[in-house]
């Protein structure tokens, strides 16, 4: 409440978004994680003046508009109706929900997910002192007004002010607005309009140049370089960028096939273990599930489970890239190395490149594989085994 006044907040979240051009709910696209709605219903569903948050969407939306604020809506009573064909009918399906008590009504454009809740007290304070008042910014550019493609006239800067929402009524001024209009068939598509209709002043809170309503394509970018500025786009972006180091090693034994990146070599070894023992792909697979924090192949794929006994390990990789996807990273690129004496693997890297990218999902430019050797230092360097490094980078859309 505010000062004893029971105020009821509409969010208007009904239009087609037509000159979005998308086919879709301006009100449900992504930005910076979150969605508009969720953004801008948090605003006053957390908000100490609002006592009750009315959300008006298309009827046939209503389910998902539930669905998704579930977790947002947690504070005060939510209520959801369908629009309608206006602007003008969608906010008064809002308020004919509103509580019997309510006497303060706080109209907000589902599409503005960035007003402050500073300001949002501020115009409830203003609405309540002075009958109406809404949210606006002065003009910046010179206003021209035009016609059949003519100025006509330049209306002073100093007097222009770009109206935003929300827009604060006491309840008997929105009332008495709306049934004017509806008996002499004025549409307006500013609530604050119904008020200047039947002699009503209207006041003017500061607003703030972030306030802005997604309304085009060209506002998403604004949008998202806003949604930055909060410190989201940053926070995120401490889990947008993830880096992954594996490494693996077979011994070489008799009677084995010699599969490496997915690529069967002629030679009088093979490399032991329980699937098809491809070191390079056991590597980056590693690589792959480290840098997802999803554990290791060991975990995956069990070496005492029979059902990856001589498994194909390009398959497996193909499991893991879904499992790294489902976890919501693409891959960037992937580097690895095989330590090998012998045999010589220079002729089967651009196979096993290929093999790797087509099992990772990605262009073969973003697959690097090297072959080197130990120069007779170790264990591979004694043709006892081979060992392979992989690193991969992944990567979250925000």
């Amino acid at each position: 409440m505010y000062n004893g006044l029971f105020v009821s907040a509409i969010i208007c979240a009904a239009g087609a978004s037509t000159r979005m051009g998308l086919g879709m709910s301006k009100q449900l696209l992504s930005i910076g994680g979150r969605t508009v709605i969720e953004r801008t219903v948090g605003v006053f569903e957390s908000h100490e003046y609002i006592d009750e948050v009315i959300i008006v969407c298309p009827e046939n939306a209503i389910s998902e508009f539930r669905s998704l604020l579930g977790g947002v809506c947690k504070n005060k009573p939510v209520k959801f109706t369908a629009g309608g064909s206006e602007r003008q009918i969608s906010v008064h399906n809002g308020v004919m929900q509103c509580d019997p008590r309510s006497e303060i009504l706080v109209i907000h454009d589902g599409a503005r997910p960035f007003v402050p809740a500073e300001l949002v007290s501020d115009v409830i304070s203003d609405g309540a002192r002075f009958g109406c008042s809404t949210l606006a910014v002065a003009v910046k550019d010179t206003i021209k007004t035009v016609k059949n493609g003519t100025v006509t006239g330049t209306p002073p800067r100093e007097e222009l002010y770009a109206v935003q929402t929300p827009q604060v009524f006491r309840r008997d001024i929105y009332v008495n607005g709306y049934e004017y209009a509806l008996q002499n068939g004025i549409n307006c598509t500013d609530d604050c309009r119904l008020a200047e209709l039947t002699g009503g002043s209207v006041h003017i809170t500061k607003g703030d140049y972030n306030n802005i309503k997604i309304t085009t394509i060209e506002d998403i970018r604004v949008a998202e370089a806003i949604a930055g500025d909060h410190g989201e786009i940053a926070e995120r972006g401490k889990d947008m960028f993830r880096v992954g180091p594996g490494y693996d090693v077979h011994n070489l034994g008799e009677n084995r096939r010699l599969i490496i990146g997915g690529v069967d070599i002629p030679y009088e070894r093979g490399l032991v273990g329980h699937s098809d023992a491809d070191v390079l792909t056991h590597a980056i697979m590693d690589a792959l599930l480290g840098a997802a924090a999803l554990g290791d192949i060991g975990g995956l794929f069990p070496d005492n489970d029979p059902k990856y006994e001589g498994a194909d390990s390009i398959l497996l990789l193909k499991e893991v890239c879904a499992a790294v996807t489902a976890k919501g990273y693409t891959i960037s690129n992937i580097d690895a190395t095989v330590v090998a004496q012998k045999p010589k693997l220079k002729p089967y890297i651009e196979q096993m490149r290929s093999i790797i990218a087509d099992g990772c999902a990605l262009d073969i430019g973003c697959v690097n594989i090297k072959a080197t050797t130990e120069e007779k230092l170790g264990f591979t360097g004694r043709e006892e085994g081979i060992s392979a490094h992989a690193v991969c980078l992944l990567y979250k859309d925000l």
